[in-house]
């Protein structure tokens, strides 16, 4: 047996910033080098971040990831570091001829090993992810290679994130032509309820490969993803033996005894067990073993609880929204309701309360304790904080149009927009919107109103989520959160009754059933796409069935006018669920 150290370099890379990313390849790669590591392994396409959409179908792009790629191997060399392989990934390109169907420039996504000042191993993804969030059909086309390097004696596999999602390919592969050890470059959202399907799917695939497996992962927000880290080594039983914390970047260091390889060099071709032949290309970097020294201490971080997880992840999601898009505060309006409330405490956790502007909105139907709950907030949290009246405002609008009944409601929001969207302009805040998922799934929320904004930050939470994560965020913290203040959400603002306030006595329960039983509804019908007959066989009303349904699909044509905001569930309003707007197609009873 020889021993490897390897490091995980759980990092959070930035679309576009090729440069960048490249810089903070160099500063982990040698932190690693000081802490003693045989191998460094990045993220999926850590170089051009991940995901870049429409930009892999750039020449200028694809070149220069891949100029990129050489320029860094030849700066680890000359700061001495090229004598620790890094393994990393970026886009590259098959070369293949033009050809219908084909995405323009026949992409790869791509992984390499850097050593001694070159690219010595060039390897692609071989399952592509075309479903929920991904679309890699539309930018990639698939690789058919597999390397295997001998590092210090230990033969030592490349798979690239979804190759260990499916079966046959690379894992299948590599079970057959023998490896001490899979290494698989990752970038995979986060999502709340998967359990500890990650896990699972790597020990699975450990004992596939008959080999250890390290499984590094992205973690940081880039636009309505958020990446989770939690990046994990298992030996060859499948055992966990190392575990990375999520939502954070961190450089992981475990040591591994594994298996020395006396297999040959060359070029094998294998069945990859999916209907296509892989070929494994063996090289050798180093054949001797390093000397065996005292093995660090490995570490298996907690994972959050559910609530913890989903907070985080939006706690994550603001911050690096703000950051990478080059803003320096935010600002949203603040009722005194839960909604914004809690909107308001994720913000500060996020980027820090001396960041976070509020208006405070009274019309003419705002009660008493609507703004004083909104007040105390403020004094909670320590954020900045001005009042706009907006009742001669409306009233203004009001004497040059008739408007009444919900057209009159809709205008109080869409004044508080027009102000919000005005302070954002004078003072460069980025406009956070405060819709939950339950209104926006059944429509209420006004356009150019409250869904004016950059950023939504609870958009894919359900109302009842929302109450949990305040009441969680008032019994928690975390030494990431950048708000130090116990119980930052005013209870009245959680146990009182929901109301817009845009009439007088309004309740939300006024048209839409207590939330509880709204949300197991949209959540059957719009993340389990159940139709009418399954609905209603699940224990839904029928009336109440037919009725929000109907709110739920006229409502398609204002959610795509919404601003972007973290996925936590398993189908957001976004890139998970695409539905045509102009649609006849309405589920029935008969």
């Amino acid at each position: 047996m020889a021993q490897l150290r390897i490091a995980l370099a759980q990092t959070n890379p930035t679309v576009g910033d090729l440069s960048g990313n490249a810089d903070r390849l160099l500063t982990w790669t040698r932190d690693a080098a000081d802490r003693g590591a045989d191998l460094v392994v990045f993220t999926e396409m850590f170089f051009t971040g991940y995901p870049v959409e429409d930009l892999v179908l750039r020449t200028s792009f694809v070149d220069a990831s891949i100029r990129t790629l050489g320029e860094v191997a030849l700066r680890l060399r000359e700061e001495g570091l090229g004598e620790l392989p890094v393994v990393v990934g970026y886009v590259d390109r098959a070369g293949l001829a033009p050809r219908i169907g084909q995405p323009k420039g026949a992409s790869l996504d791509a992984a390499a090993v850097l050593y001694r000042g070159e690219v010595v191993v060039r390897t692609a993804k071989h399952h592509l992810p075309n479903y929920g969030v991904f679309d890699e059909y539309r930018y990639f086309v698939r690789g058919d290679r597999l390397p295997i390097f001998r590092l210090h004696g230990v033969d030592v596999a490349i798979a690239v994130c979804e190759d260990l999602w499916q079966e046959g390919g690379p894992v299948a592969v590599v079970g057959q032509a023998g490896a001490g050890l899979l290494v698989a470059p990752n970038a995979s959202p986060y999502e709340k309820e998967k359990d500890d399907v990650r896990l699972e799917l790597c020990a699975r695939r450990a004992r596939e490969a008959g080999c250890a497996l390290v499984y590094v992962n992205q973690v940081g927000g880039q636009d309505e993803l958020v990446f989770d880290g939690d990046s994990i080594v298992v030996d060859a039983a499948g055992e966990l033996v190392a575990r990375a914390g999520q939502f954070r970047e961190e450089l992981l260091v475990v040591d591994l005894d594994l298996p020395v390889s006396t297999a040959e060099t060359g070029a094998f071709p294998y069945d990859a067990g999916d209907g296509s032949t892989i070929t494994v290309d063996r090289l050798v970097l180093s054949s001797d073993p390093v000397e065996p020294r005292e093995p660090v201490p490995a570490r298996v971080a907690e994972r959050l609880d559910p609530a913890a997880e989903v907070y985080s992840a939006l706690v994550l999601a603001v911050r690096d929204y703000v950051a990478k898009n080059g803003f320096q505060s935010v600002i949203l309006g603040l009722s005194g309701g839960i909604d914004s409330a809690l909107t308001a405490t994720i913000a500060s956790d996020a980027i820090g309360p001396d960041r976070v502007h509020v208006a405070l909105m009274p019309s003419r139907y705002s009660s008493d304790h609507s703004l004083g709950d909104a007040e105390e907030l403020v004094r909670r949290q320590g954020i900045n904080a001005q009042v706009v009246p907006i009742g001669e405002i409306v009233d203004a609008f009001e004497k040059e149009i008739d408007l009444s009944g919900l057209a009159a409601e809709n205008l109080q929001a869409r004044v508080r927009g027009t102000i919000l969207m005005g302070l954002s302009n004078e003072h460069g805040h980025l406009v956070l919107t405060t819709g939950n998922k339950s209104e926006l799934a059944t429509g209420y929320s006004t356009l150019y109103g409250d869904s004016a904004g950059g950023f939504a930050p609870i958009k894919d939470v359900p109302k009842t989520m929302v109450w949990e994560l305040s009441r969680w965020r008032n019994a928690h913290g975390d030494p990431s959160f950048r708000l130090d203040a116990e119980r930052p959400i005013p209870e009245n603002s959680i146990t009182k009754e929901p109301s817009a306030e845009l009439r007088p006595d309004q309740r939300d329960t006024d048209s839409l059933p207590p939330y509880e039983v709204l949300d197991r509804l949209l959540d059957d019908y719009v993340e389990k796409d159940m139709g009418v007959q399954e609905l209603i066989a699940a224990g839904h009303d029928p009336a109440l069935v037919t009725r929000i349904i109907r709110l739920v699909d006229t409502a398609e044509y204002k959610r795509r006018q919404y601003p972007p905001g973290p996925k936590i569930t398993p189908k957001n309003f976004g890139r998970d669920r695409r539905l045509p707007i102009t649609n006849r197609w309405r589920e029935t009873t008969s």
